[in-house]
């Protein structure tokens, strides 16, 4: 189920180094979205000659369309360009773009030198529009977009020449992973019609308009480009579309107001799509019958579906159910082989019960999570509490350190790492452990001091 990180915990430290503006973001985690993320990027990165393992896609919650990378192997997308894509094709075309970035080195630059590029790229047109899920009105959006513009001007420093690069990278890319570029196509078309609608004007004293060829001329090289690639009229995968229509009704259905929920997808919309995003409408409502009728319409449809199955342990467990909710979630947890946010719901699910015969399990569950994923802070946080509640005060210590740590409370952090630290054998893993946390939260303290 989809839930919010008010930091980017998957690459909190690096990002720390690398630039404040993304690490501002909130971060929207969902195993479901991750599952699709990397399979739509999966023959992108490797056409690109990256590793696939190494490249991450990462969910933000905000409304505007817009993807960017932010140094390193990582991409940020918008929830907004999930709401503004119809088809999974549009997604991979954008993340083919990034990747141009990526493995074109794109910096920006500014007084205080090298920086990695935030929120700088293709969809950078359109930066602040709130499309799909944002439901503004039209002269608000309108007056929005004009001060984004503004604000641009004065700090946007890609140039035409990495812009282009990075489209002709993308052509390349998904040319050599086999994907039809009819996506990149039409999503060019749909900035450039909102480019006309909202008036956007080019002038010589724009530093926007003159680092950025307009969405026309690319349009123009990029399809000209892509449809001449043996790919163009090959059909589009049939489940990588079904799964992003999930995915998107997933998170309309998470992020907006239950009503404009409801009107989207009224109750005479059978279709899992439309039985997930009402889920979600009525959760919030607290109408929790309301919203597991919905997660068993899914589950009458696709009796196995490891996703509806955690959405139904989630509201179960939110509804102060947990004992119930500890079926579908067990049932999700082996569907998807241990994946790990599904596990540490499981885990809290578990503890929920205060029944200390689920703590052995929890905490066998959650030691599974966070090895797989260790950017975890919530699973840090549920193994903490099991330790502390079977009186292992050290490493309950060095688990509120990691998830500390993740969340840049950094002189929490350090305390509870030397902590634990001073407790650990000496020279066991933990040990070790709670030295390096301690040492780096140390480190960063003092790098802050310093930009004071």
């Amino acid at each position: 189920m989809l839930k919010k990180l008010g930091l980017l915990a998957c690459a909190a430290l690096s990002l720390v180094a690398a630039g404040e503006d993304a690490q501002a973001q909130e971060v929207l985690r969902d195993a479901e979205t991750e599952a699709l993320f990397r399979d739509l990027s999966t023959p992108i990165v490797a056409a690109s000659g990256l590793d696939p393992h190494n490249v991450d896609v990462i969910l933000l919650n905000d409304g505007s369309i817009n993807a960017f990378v932010a140094g390193g192997q990582a991409i940020y997308v918008n929830s907004g360009l999930i709401g503004a894509a119809d088809h999974a094709e549009e997604v991979q075309g954008v993340l083919a773009h990034e990747l141009g970035h990526i493995v074109g080195g794109h910096v920006i630059r500014n007084d205080e030198g090298a920086r990695p590029a935030t929120g700088i790229t293709l969809l950078s047109l359109l930066l602040g529009a709130a499309a799909a899920a944002g439901g503004a009105g039209e002269a608000g959006l309108g007056i929005f977009l004009a001060g984004q513009q503004a604000a641009l001007g004065e700090y946007l420093a890609f140039s035409r020449a990495q812009e282009a690069t990075a489209d002709a990278a993308s052509v390349k890319f998904l040319s050599k992973a086999g994907i039809s570029g009819r996506g990149s196509v039409n999503f060019f078309k749909k900035l450039q019609s909102y480019e006309f609608r909202y008036g956007f004007k080019r002038d010589a004293e724009s530093e926007f308009y003159s680092t950025h060829p307009m969405t026309s001329d690319r349009l123009a090289t990029l399809q000209d480009s892509l449809q001449q690639d043996p790919a163009w009229n090959k059909p589009e995968d049939p489940d990588l579309q079904r799964r992003f229509l999930r995915v998107k009704a997933k998170l309309y259905g998470y992020l907006a107001e239950p009503q404009n929920t409801l009107t989207a997808y009224p109750e005479y919309m059978t279709d899992i799509p439309a039985h997930y995003a009402r889920a979600y409408a009525y959760h919030k409502q607290a109408f929790m019958d309301k919203a597991l009728a919905e997660t068993d319409a899914i589950l009458a449809q696709e009796p196995d579906d490891p996703y509806a199955l955690e959405l139904k342990g989630q509201v179960l467990l939110e509804s102060g159910r947990p004992q119930e909710a500890i079926p579908p979630l067990r049932r999700a947890v082996q569907l998807t082989q241990n994946q790990p946010l599904i596990a540490t719901t499981f885990g809290h699910a578990l503890l929920a019960t205060e029944d200390k015969a689920n703590f052995v399990e929890a905490e066998r569950v959650l030691k599974a999570a966070v090895a797989k994923d260790h950017d975890n802070p919530f699973a840090w946080y549920q193994l903490g509490v099991v330790y502390e509640a079977e009186g292992d005060t050290a490493r309950a210590r060095l688990a509120s350190a990691e998830q500390e740590q993740m969340q840049l409370q950094f002189p929490e952090a350090m305390r509870n790492a030397e902590a634990a630290e001073a407790a650990l054998p000496k020279g066991s893993p933990d040990w070790l452990r709670a030295q390096d946390i301690a040492f780096s939260s140390r480190a960063m303290i003092e790098r802050t001091k310093k930009r004071k």
